[in-house]
């Protein structure tokens, strides 16, 4: 596939990422600053401070001079205070919350909003979720774009609501990849499957094995680069599952999480009925909020299907893309993260 850096005046093209203090947009900015492809990178921040920090973190004492902090507030973008993007990877949204309302307000208001602050010309690449499809079909092998979505969550129908609403603003250049669950370091929410894992009790939800598909963080960067230096116009779909080429089980994740910190222990299944109980309580109990977001009302709907497979051979088909990186290396990889920052913290 041709790239689609044609500009009329040569010069490098400017990219604008949203989320870059969030998982994704964080592991994507890391990628950028190392790719001389762009020549002005664009960050639209609700705290500086915080980015700065943790650039410092990464070893970044000073802002390169390419880089570009412009403000968001609530679900509004002041573009205006950066040079206008050639190119836009929106990563930002809102994963966890114990409200509908703060979901649509976040994911599909922030994301209209984005959309129309952009120039028309802007090439935009939008991040969206699997669960914005809901889990795999009975009887299916994979889901796949011909199925019809039927998300479980709050979470999910608000990445579907913003999926339509963008595709209703009829821009010419427009993009969304659904990818499944992201491992990588940088991701606070893997925290409590490592803190399990370094215990001796394991706690697995249901009582048989579930199978899920994944993509590694540096994969699912290299992808989104590689999209964004595309030329999509042609192509005759304009959204993509995304995720590697071997699926996993919940009991693979969690024996592949005590291996690495080489812990003793028993894994536990507790039925549905018992996660759900722990769900109510969490949600009853504010200092439970953070450490159990997971198990918030909302997103437990998500834990109790028994198969969230995807097929991503479409977005193979159509990008020079492979997925690369093993589960071993990527939770690897986020627990030398994790020890890291707990160390950090201290």
């Amino acid at each position: 596939m041709k790239t689609n850096f044609n500009l009329a005046t040569k010069r490098l093209p400017r990219l604008l990422i949203t989320g870059s203090t969030g998982f994704v947009g964080r592991n994507l900015l890391l990628h950028v600053l190392h790719d001389p492809t762009w020549s002005d990178i664009i960050l639209p921040v609700r705290s500086k401070e915080k980015l700065c920090e943790q650039l410092r973190r990464e070893g970044i004492e000073n802002l390169p001079e390419h880089l570009h902090l412009c403000s968001a507030k609530d679900e509004r973008w002041l573009l205006e205070e950066a040079p206008p993007a050639d190119v836009a990877i929106h990563c930002a949204g809102l994963t966890f919350s114990r409200k509908r309302t703060l979901y649509f307000k976040t994911n599909v208001e922030g994301s209209i909003a984005l959309a129309k602050a952009l120039p028309k010309e802007c090439r935009l690449l939008v991040l969206s979720s699997q669960s914005a499809a809901g889990p795999t079909p009975a009887g299916a092998p994979a889901r796949t774009r011909h199925h019809t979505s039927q998300p479980r969550s709050w979470y999910g129908e608000s990445k579907l609501a913003m999926e339509k609403e963008l595709f209703d603003l009829n821009r010419p250049e427009l993009l969304i990849l659904r990818p499944p669950m992201i491992i990588g370091p940088r991701d606070q929410a893997i925290f409590p499957l490592f803190q399990m894992a370094r215990g001796r009790l394991r706690i697995k939800p249901g009582l048989r094995p579930k199978e899920y598909s994944w993509i590694d963080i540096g994969d699912l960067c290299r992808a989104l680069l590689i999209v964004a230096k595309s030329n999509w116009s042609l192509l005759p779909h304009h959204d993509y599952f995304i995720t590697s080429n071997h699926s996993l089980t919940d009991l693979a994740l969690i024996q592949t999480a005590v291996s690495l910190f080489q812990t003793r222990g028993i894994t536990l299944p507790l039925p549905h009925a018992i996660i759900r109980l722990i769900s109510l309580v969490a949600d009853q109990i504010p200092p439970l909020h953070q450490p159990l977001q997971s198990l918030g009302r909302d997103r437990v709907k998500e834990i109790i299907p028994q198969r969230w497979i995807v097929d991503g051979s479409d977005f193979e088909r159509d990008f020079p893309w492979k997925p690369q990186i093993t589960l071993e290396d990527s939770l690897r990889q986020a627990a030398e993260w994790y020890v890291t920052s707990n160390f950090q913290a201290k």
